[in-house]
């Protein structure tokens, strides 16, 4: 079963974001990630959306997703994305 991570955030700082997002897809490969939306248009239909970047990732697996997300690699950059925007970052199986 596949799964996603989905990260919804601001940038408050775009040279650091900047290079992390530079370095961040090196770190999928392994892994098997995959960008499905990587920032663009967004256009909030229903509701509030508090942040005007979205991202998701689809991983083959739960585990793929979570071996990303805790590996060594992306363990090194992790602090450029946390200095750099906020928001939240969630993991969801891909049930349908």
């Amino acid at each position: 079963m596949k799964a996603y991570a989905i990260a919804a955030e601001t940038v408050k700082d775009q040279a650091m974001f900047d290079a992390y997002r530079k370095v961040v897809p090196e770190t999928l490969a392994p892994f098997g990630g995959q960008f499905i939306v990587r920032g663009g248009n967004l256009t909030v239909l229903e509701g509030e959306w508090r942040h005007p970047r979205l991202v998701v990732i689809e991983f083959p697996s739960r585990a793929a997703a979570e071996g990303w997300y805790r590996s060594a690699e992306y363990q090194k950059v992790i602090s450029l994305r946390l200095n750099s925007a906020v928001g939240s970052l969630i993991m969801v199986d891909g049930t349908a």
